[in-house]
């Protein structure tokens, strides 16, 4: 049976415990430890776990067989989802008759003092010197850490043009700071969340974007005619702090395995993750004023918009409007299961999370009309500041690679957000 526990922040301790904290001192101000069986679990360390990509992707990481560490500040989320995870992940187990692997939950910011706490709190103190043992175990500390997914980025266009102080502390700095942490206790499998906005303006080249069109270092491959090539570290174009803050934090991650191959980092550049999961109870439900397409279409079909403001009309595209890469949320999600449990030789790898299909802006629109038989009223706008006209994924290396491919279409994406949005999830 499920226990939950509250404590308040004070001063780590000079010795590590050897399981996760449950006692009044604790660095984390809530948690949950499930079962008995859980302090001797190996874990994944999901930050930014109760948002909109990293919730879906630790209900997938349960369903897969792992045991889950979510750290969230709850700044643009609710703690409320955290239950949601822990009731379908539940419900998931019991149908197959399986024991639920553990699911904790520490509220946190991932840039505070107190994660280098928390990861002590997962770690465990070696005292055989056998010569046997790998360099990082014989230093006398192994984790029961055994993968990390960064979800803690802040992610708007606007916001960053408007605060880029702030995107930069958070996104770059932070992300120093926190792989920094990661390598003192020897936690070297690292996914992070990047985007397809480091592609900048290469995003207008006419076809579909390859992770060979931005490198860090350069890289030869194969191309479609089946002659070698070799990309150069070439950036064009990156149209906001955003963007550019990913671009950023993808070079800092490539050169710290270029300097130590021990890592195993993935960036995964996202596209345009929509959709929900299927039984409606996870979605998309940001603090705040949402800014992705399908929120603030939800928002008109709701009543809390009078309008969607289009922005752009006149994009060369096939009817006007721009050219997203759409991609349903548990298919992003299970592209990071795949990505975490990936062979690769690379200590650095980039893929492309999209379906390879373009669809309009009023392609979308159509597809929630139908989806919830309402129209939605919209406003002819100029374009936006930071945005591109199309911009598609080549999803080739991800199948070749990760064994990952999109299975879900944009009319099912509709009808999963409109599921969701329609029982009433969302924080009002």
């Amino acid at each position: 049976m499920n226990h939950f526990w509250r404590s308040e922040a004070s001063s780590p301790s000079a010795s590590a415990p050897s399981s996760p904290p449950t006692t009044p001192d604790s660095r984390s101000e809530y948690g949950v430890v499930p079962a008995d069986h859980s302090l001797n679990s190996e874990f994944i360390l999901v930050i930014g776990g109760l948002g909109f990509i990293g919730s879906h992707t630790s209900l997938e990481l349960m369903k897969a067989g792992k045991s889950v560490i979510i750290v969230d500040d709850l700044s643009n989320s609710y703690e409320s989802v955290f239950t949601r995870i822990q009731e379908l992940a539940a419900k998931h187990y019991d149908g197959n008759r399986q024991k639920m692997p553990a699911l904790h939950f520490h509220k946190l910011d991932y840039r505070s003092p107190s994660m280098e706490f928390l990861l002590e709190s997962y770690s465990e103190w070696i005292r055989s010197t056998s010569a046997s043992l790998t360099p990082s175990v014989a230093q006398g500390r192994t984790s029961k850490i055994k993968g990390v997914i960064h979800f803690a980025a802040f992610k708007s266009v606007s916001d960053s043009i408007a605060s880029p102080i702030a995107y930069y502390r958070n996104n770059v700095c932070g992300l120093v700071d926190l792989v920094e942490l990661l390598g003192k206790h020897n936690i070297r499998n690292f996914v992070f969340s990047s985007s397809a906005t480091v592609y900048g303006t290469k995003a207008d080249l006419g076809r579909p974007l390859r992770e060979e069109d931005l490198v860090h270092h350069p890289e030869t491959y194969i191309d479609g005619e089946g002659s070698p090539v070799t990309a150069e570290p070439v950036v064009a174009g990156l149209q906001s702090p955003y963007a550019r803050s990913k671009y950023f934090c993808e070079a800092i991650l490539a050169d710290i395995a270029h300097a130590d191959p021990a890592w195993r980092i993935v960036a995964l550049r996202y596209f345009n993750p929509i959709g929900c999961d299927a039984s409606g109870l996870l979605g998309e439900d940001p603090k705040g004023t949402p800014t992705n397409l399908f929120p603030v279409i939800t928002q008109v079909l709701t009543g809390a918009r009078a309008q969607l403001d289009v922005f752009g009309t006149d994009w060369q595209t096939r009817d006007g409007t721009a050219v997203r890469d759409f991609v349903h949320i548990s298919d992003v999600a299970r592209g990071h299961v795949s990505a975490l449990a990936s062979k690769h030789d690379a200590a650095f790898r980039t893929f492309n999370l999209g379906s390879g299909t373009g669809t309009t802006v009023i392609e979308a629109v159509r597809s929630l009309e139908a989806a919830a038989a309402q129209p939605i009223p919209m406003n002819w706008a100029g374009r936006r500041a930071g945005d591109v006209g199309s911009c598609v994924a080549s999803n080739e290396r991800a199948f070749k690679e990760l064994g990952w491919t999109t299975k879900e279409s944009i009319p099912q994406c509709a009808r999963d957000l409109w599921n969701y949005v329609s029982k009433g999830r969302a924080h009002k």
